[in-house]
């Protein structure tokens, strides 16, 4: 549903650097992404990696011409607090020149408590599920697996952290949900439906695209995984799966990624097997992409798995779990299995190594399907959660300002 409001004035808080990997990269293709939706762009990042959009107005909160403030000095949790701290200062002085803000997790406190002063909505971007439950499914499965996380590591227990988080998720007016998946993590942990907003993340069609020669119905399997190599990522889960498959008697599993060794260690035996190709970070995921059948992404906790919708647009199959994003659709446009269900996953890989026809109907449908998935499409659906989201709030002001005169007339 598309509402007609005038160009929308959004301002966007991003506590880290802006165009850089990961959810920098994110945030990055979503301003794209929104400036060509049409949206009224005041960007404050924490710092810019690399240019966004013309139409869009940038300022840096941590840092200046080429001076940065040093992220690994101040530590990642103080840097967003003190970028969250900056940001809540200017819009201060913005105040009947915003629509909406739209913040990001652990630099958004005060940034939130100023906007609900000021009568600013607010929305605050969920990247991944509940943090709560994201940690709490990590922690039981290293521990299932005897893997231990290094104390630091973004995935690692924190107390503060899911502290800090939970009293964002409660002061934002909506928490925009990338996936089902990531609105029921939230409900199960008593939050109303209403203040859960769906969006979608999107891939860049320039660089994410299909080969144009054709495939060799008759080569052996090839399956990609694309990221870092961690627990919550599954990565054991598709070697089991792959091992467990005649496809790995012929075919080839590369995984492209950084693993951390106490998790490699675990692995050892699977990686070792002479079908599985251990790629490291690679730079040329696109063509890896483009060159591959299936791309497996059996996570445990996701906000949204990015690299499925690049893979569809590569013409790549995605075999993904029910953790990652609804736009891979069972049947359709891939195939859907289960959170740590390793005989379906292993079903799956079969079916597909078998029967060829299948292969190419799916992927002939992602390909179809990927138009509607893009970065451009993603701003879109997320100016019409911005226009929504502050006209609700205009009919909350409303009635609330009609029951105050009638208290008044009643007394």
């Amino acid at each position: 549903m598309h509402f007609k409001y005038d160009r929308v004035r959004v301002v966007y808080s991003f506590p880290h650097k802006l165009g850089a990997e990961r959810i920098c990269y994110t945030a990055w293709q979503q301003v794209n992404g929104l400036a060509d939706a049409g949206a009224d762009l005041l960007v404050f990042p924490g710092a810019v990696k690399r240019p966004v959009a013309g139409s869009v107005k940038v300022r840096p909160t941590l840092a200046r011409g080429k001076f940065r403030i040093p992220y690994r000095l101040l530590g990642s949790m103080r840097a967003a607090a003190l970028h969250d701290h900056i940001v809540a200062r200017r819009i201060e002085k913005l105040a009947g020149q915003i629509d909406i803000i739209h913040a990001w997790p652990l630099g958004a406190l005060e940034t939130l408590k100023t906007a609900a002063k000021l009568g600013i909505p607010t929305v605050l971007e969920r990247c991944n599920a509940h943090t709560g439950f994201a940690l709490e499914v990590v922690k039981k499965e290293c521990e299932r697996l005897g893997v231990a996380l290094p104390p630091n590591h973004e995935h690692a227990y924190n107390a503060e952290k899911v502290q800090k988080e939970e009293a964002e998720y409660k002061l934002a007016t909506r928490l925009l949900c990338p996936s089902e998946f990531t609105v029921q993590t939230f409900l199960d942990k008593g939050y109303p439906r209403t203040q859960l907003a769906r969006h979608i993340y999107g891939y860049d069609e320039k660089v994410y695209y299909p080969a144009s020669e054709p495939r060799d119905p008759q080569r052996p399997l090839r399956m990609l995984f694309v990221g870092v190599c961690a627990v919550r990522k599954g990565v054991h889960f598709a070697l089991e799966a792959w091992l467990r498959s005649p496809a790995s008697r012929e075919g080839t599993f590369l995984i492209a990624g950084e693993f951390l060794p106490a998790y490699a260690e675990k692995l050892a035996p699977m990686l070792a097997h002479p079908s599985v190709r251990v790629l490291g970070h690679r730079n040329d995921i696109p063509d890896l992409m483009r060159s591959s059948d299936i791309l497996v992404l059996p996570s445990i906790e996701e906000g949204f798995g990015l690299v499925v919708t690049e893979a569809m647009g590569c013409g790549c199959v995605p075999l993904a779990s029910e953790a990652c994003t609804e736009l891979c659709r069972h049947m359709e446009t891939g195939l859907m299995h289960r959170v740590g269900d390793v005989d379906a996953l292993t079903e799956h890989i079969t079916l597909l190594h078998q029967d060829r026809a299948l292969l190419e109907r799916l992927r002939a449908a992602s390909l179809r399907t990927a138009p509607e998935i893009t970065w451009r499409a993603a701003g879109e659906r997320l100016l019409d959660v911005y226009r929504e989201t502050i006209a609700t709030e205009a009919r909350v002001k409303s009635r609330a300002a009609g029951m105050d005169r009638e208290s008044v007339l009643i007394h």
